[in-house]
């Protein structure tokens, strides 16, 4: 039996001793080479701004738009560079689009009782937005008023920045972030300059293949389109989406083509004053 229990003293001793230079040796050598091949997958980062963003995501789905609007407010000023950014700014977009194209009540908004002899042309120019923006935002089916309407009416200062290699048409308002719209198609003509300083010339709105106005009955199903001032070949031109696939109005040649739906509400936003910088 002696024999046995040195054997197994012999066994543990230097197993032990071989186990301790593996792990102190061998292993270590093992990692410095996987390391230097690039073979050592790292540890998971940790996403510490997930909570946040979730918790914003659940301010929305409970119905309390501003102040989802503020927690992504601040959810993007505190991680500028963070994993969920493009989507706190989609968010954002649409929770501010929402809360100023609806009656939802906002400290920007004021109340307009309609008068005699007004007219929704007149009150827009008078309090400086638009009419496609009085109809949204009350949920106007046509332009008719009747004395004593109450009319929610805002008017934000927009500016419109266009980045071609991320395909994105920015909102400002005075300045701020307001909403990103993504492109969906892009066809322009090469050696396009860094940079283009311009305005919008006109929304347009088209039915049937012809213009229609906002008085006509065909103009809340019609495709939209804007027109740049100066910037040969840029027209933001519809493109079909789930709520639109199928559009009567071709493309055309040259622009920019976004969803029908974000064209539909940039058109609403926007006017023939709203300057527009175009940068790669």
């Amino acid at each position: 039996m002696k024999w046995l229990f040195v054997l197994l003293l012999a066994l543990i001793i230097f197993g032990g001793a071989a186990w301790f230079g593996y792990n102190t040796f061998v292993k270590e050598e093992i990692e410095v080479q996987k390391e230097q091949r690039g073979e050592v997958t790292p540890p998971p980062v940790v996403d510490v701004s997930l909570p946040e963003f979730e918790a914003a995501v659940k301010l929305r789905q409970d119905g309390k738009l501003a102040e989802t609007r503020n927690a992504l407010l601040a959810f993007i000023q505190k991680y500028p560079a963070g994993k969920h950014l493009d989507e706190a700014r989609d968010l954002l977009g649409e929770v501010n689009s929402q809360i100023l194209l609806s009656r939802y009540p906002s400290p920007e908004k004021i109340e307009y009782i309609v008068k005699s002899g007004d007219v929704l042309a007149k009150i827009a120019r008078k309090l400086k937005t638009t009419p496609e923006m009085i109809m949204r935002m009350n949920n106007m089916s046509g332009t008719m008023l009747r004395i004593g309407d109450r009319l929610l009416i805002s008017n934000p200062d927009f500016s419109m920045v266009i980045h071609r290699k991320s395909n994105l048409v920015v909102l400002l308002n005075r300045g701020g972030f307001f909403k990103q719209y993504h492109i969906r198609e892009a066809k322009l003509t090469p050696k396009q300059p860094p940079k283009i300083t311009t305005k919008i010339a006109e929304t347009m709105a088209w039915k049937g293949g012809q213009r229609v106005g906002l008085g006509s009955k065909d103009y809340l199903a019609s495709t939209k389109w804007i027109r740049l001032a100066g910037a040969a070949g840029y027209t933001l031109y519809s493109v079909p989406d789930s709520t639109h696939p199928n559009l009567e109005q071709p493309a055309p040649p040259t622009g920019l083509g976004l969803a029908a739906t974000d064209l539909e509400e940039l058109s609403t936003l926007v006017n023939n004053r709203t300057p527009v910088t175009i940068i790669d």
